[in-house]
């Protein structure tokens, strides 16, 4: 389904239409679990080898330019911007001297890096770091790293050799057991500038809630826990320590009543 299409549906069709075409992609959400380690023993997990597997190989692709981009373990043939992505780290770029350095928090094998690399060429430096999971790393530091493109186990390793202008969290507060700790360790380093993207938030209810995720064989056969956010919680977490410039909708769906949505932050200065 192209962009236009989801535009047109995400915007002139009723929500239960649009839930109805989310399921047909296969992917599907469900439960409402009291605890992480509930939904975790329902689901076979996130660290499945499998799927470090089918993302290796579709990043691979774009590596040697037979896709354009990869997201979730998905190669693509055409490539597709995240526009909102894309301008905030031009912006922040233009403000520092056309330098780029990049915390990309749960950022795969490099999916944002290489969405949106061919039009960051202007600029005179970038850096771009990603925390992920120890399996993903090692990948990562195999195949994938570069002077530009850097891999890291932990946020501790990656700020003890980087001065970074901003942090990314695209599609990951979601599937994390703690996502508020998460969101506070990164919180606590200071970043000038956060943008979270592709994060679903509820619809309805007064409480975040906890599901499972089935994704289906044609993608990878796996399960894990994921999150959906009350927004208005969300916010008061947030507005603590930074100030919402924005927030934006994504084009990511889900058979839950809910908007996927994306947040750009600055930081508060809180003596004033």
């Amino acid at each position: 389904m192209n962009a236009r299409i989801r535009f047109y549906l995400k915007y002139c069709l009723p929500p239960l239409l649009i839930h109805l075409v989310a399921r047909k992609r296969g992917v599907s959400w469900s439960g409402n679990y009291g605890t992480w380690q509930s939904a975790l023993a329902a689901s076979s997990g996130y660290g499945s080898p499998v799927i470090l597997e089918k993302v290796k190989h579709a990043s691979l692709k774009v590596k040697q330019g037979l896709a354009a981009y990869e997201r979730d373990s998905v190669a693509f043939s055409k490539k597709e911007y995240r526009w909102p992505v894309l301008a905030v780290l031009l912006k922040i770029a233009a403000q520092k001297g056309n330098r780029l350095r990049v915390l990309d928090v749960g950022g795969s094998l490099g999916s944002s890096y290489f969405q949106h690399r061919d039009l960051l060429n202007h600029l005179s430096e970038i850096h771009w770091n990603i925390v992920e999971q120890e399996s993903f790393v090692a990948c990562g530091k195999a195949h994938f790293e570069t002077e530009e493109l850097r891999f890291f186990e932990d946020i501790e390793s990656c700020f003890a050799q980087n001065s970074i202008q901003i942090a990314l969290l695209s599609g990951v507060l979601q599937y994390v057991e703690n996502p508020y700790d998460l969101l506070g360790k990164v919180f606590s380093y200071q970043v000038p500038c956060i943008i979270i993207d592709r994060t679903p938030f509820l619809l309805k209810g007064n409480c975040d809630r906890l599901t499972v995720q089935e994704v289906p064989e044609s993608i990878y056969p796996a399960s894990y826990p994921a999150w959906f956010f009350n927004q208005a919680k969300f916010v008061r977490y947030v507005e603590q320590q930074y100030r919402i410039v924005t927030i934006f909708s994504t084009e990511d769906e889900a058979n839950i009543p809910c908007e996927f949505k994306g947040l750009f932050l600055e930081k508060l200065d809180i003596g004033t």
